[in-house]
């Protein structure tokens, strides 16, 4: 049971990190999360956020990995409400 609510508080702590980079630098990557804050599941985060109604965006971009092999990766950003 204690395993459970570390589990919990971290993710709890992870989803306000996520929230507080995107609206003070507009995206987040997976390579960003893990290096900057130690989200290893960047996109279960965003998920859970969305299901609490955050308005979150996922644009799919091309890049090179470190091979320079063409590859894909998500970037997130909060999407702009129609006002």
């Amino acid at each position: 049971m204690k395993q459970e609510a570390v589990t919990t508080a971290a993710k709890s702590s992870q989803r306000l990190r996520i929230m507080q980079h995107l609206r003070k630098y507009g995206t987040l990557t997976n390579i960003e999360a893990l290096s900057l804050y130690g989200i290893m599941r960047l996109s279960s985060r965003v998920s859970e956020l969305r299901a609490r109604g955050e308005q979150i965006e996922t644009v799919m971009r091309k890049g090179y990995n470190k091979y320079g092999e063409p590859m894909r990766y998500a970037e997130y950003n909060l999407r702009e409400s129609a006002e």
